[in-house]
């Protein structure tokens, strides 16, 4: 039980040397990963149009959109939306973007649950729930939007 005690005394003493930075530097890492991935994404279907195309024709079952439009907006989300949240610029709205982003494409493409290796729709569920925190908390002070807001540094 004392090791437990002092096992969280010395977290204690991290947590308070970090102060609000613990917090900054988490969301910092949030965004830059899960914006990674929606970015590699993005890069790949403009690298590729043609296959793109053809995937939203032929494969994606984007409801109520034409496969033209729905590539363009698709790829268009994937590239905007990850540099919004690399800068923490309108921080909260590119990340519930992507997040409707990712939906759409666990909505559109079924076939991800019928993949043998469950990890092509755990990563969106796991992409999904690091955008619904950055959504609910925030930036941190390590953004654009905090400097904008005037959330200086101590």
């Amino acid at each position: 039980m004392n090791t437990l005690i002092g096992l969280h005394r010395q977290f204690s003493r991290f947590d308070a040397c970090l102060g609000d930075w613990g917090g900054s530097l988490a969301s910092l890492a949030i965004r830059w990963y899960v914006g990674w991935q929606f970015m590699k994404a993005g890069l790949a279907k403009i690298g590729d149009w043609d296959a793109t195309l053809s995937l939203f024709r032929d494969e994606y079952q984007v409801p109520l959109l034409p496969p033209e439009l729905a590539a363009w907006l698709g790829a268009g989300g994937e590239l905007l939306l990850p540099a919004l949240l690399f800068a923490g610029l309108l921080t909260r709205p590119a990340a519930l973007g992507l997040f409707l982003v990712n939906a759409m494409a666990v909505i559109s493409y079924p076939q991800l649950f019928q993949f043998d290796c469950p990890a092509a729709i755990n990563d969106h569920f796991y992409w999904g729930a690091l955008l619904l925190v950055v959504v609910a908390f925030g930036p941190g002070r390590l953004s654009l939007d905090a400097m904008i807001g005037g959330k200086r540094p101590a």
